[in-house]
């Protein structure tokens, strides 16, 4: 049985469409890009759009599908997993989603659906441990991010790395081994203070 990459919301806010195209590839710079099954980096993730963004990639290309309230893009990103756009009515107020999904799981896109749903309706606006880290590494310019190279041990090597600021220097260091402070720091002003929730 294979174990399918977990359900994560990877940017906080809507994304223009700057940020939106940013988003689709934000492992761009990985290590030996397309030489080997990526799915599991794409499949999962997710953020929301605006109604413009939404119906501008209507647009682009007929769909693969379209069901209800949610369509599929006709170009696959890596094998089986494409972009899926929402939308929903989440506490009365219309919204629109970007995910990817991995269609060889039929039930993907509904799960998607469903678990998009029950993360905004959360009664008190708040972000996980994780989620911390993503926005922080969706928000970050390719510039100062990264992958760790033969400067890391080989066990760290192809993990994820950030340009963290310190007294007048810069150091490369791990996404996961930045401290809860550190990631505070790099997040916008009006995100610094949301209480952080122990993911379901």
């Amino acid at each position: 049985m294979t174990l399918q990459p977990p359900i994560r919301k990877i940017y906080f806010g809507v994304a223009e469409r700057r940020q939106m195209f940013r988003l689709f590839d934000r492992h761009a710079q990985r290590p030996n890009r397309w030489e080997n099954d990526d799915s599991a980096l794409f499949a999962g993730e997710w953020f929301e759009i605006a109604r413009a963004e939404h119906d501008y990639m209507l647009d682009i290309l007929p769909p693969l599908w379209l069901r209800g309230e949610m369509f599929a893009m006709r170009e696959f990103l890596t094998d089986s997993v494409t972009s899926v756009f929402y939308t929903l009515r989440i506490d009365g107020k219309v919204r629109y989603f970007h995910a990817y999904c991995d269609l060889a799981q039929t039930r993907s896109p509904v799960e998607m659906r469903d678990a998009i749903v029950e993360r905004e309706s959360w009664p008190v606006k708040a972000m996980t441990h994780r989620e911390r880290f993503e926005h922080v590494w969706s928000a970050t310019h390719d510039e100062y991010r990264g992958y760790a190279g033969e400067r890391f041990m080989p066990e760290h090597r192809g993990k994820r790395t950030i340009l963290v600021h310190g007294l007048g220097s810069a150091e490369l260091r791990l996404l996961d081994d930045l401290t809860d402070e550190e990631i505070t720091a790099k997040l916008p002003e009006h995100l610094r203070h949301l209480p952080t929730r122990v993911a379901a």
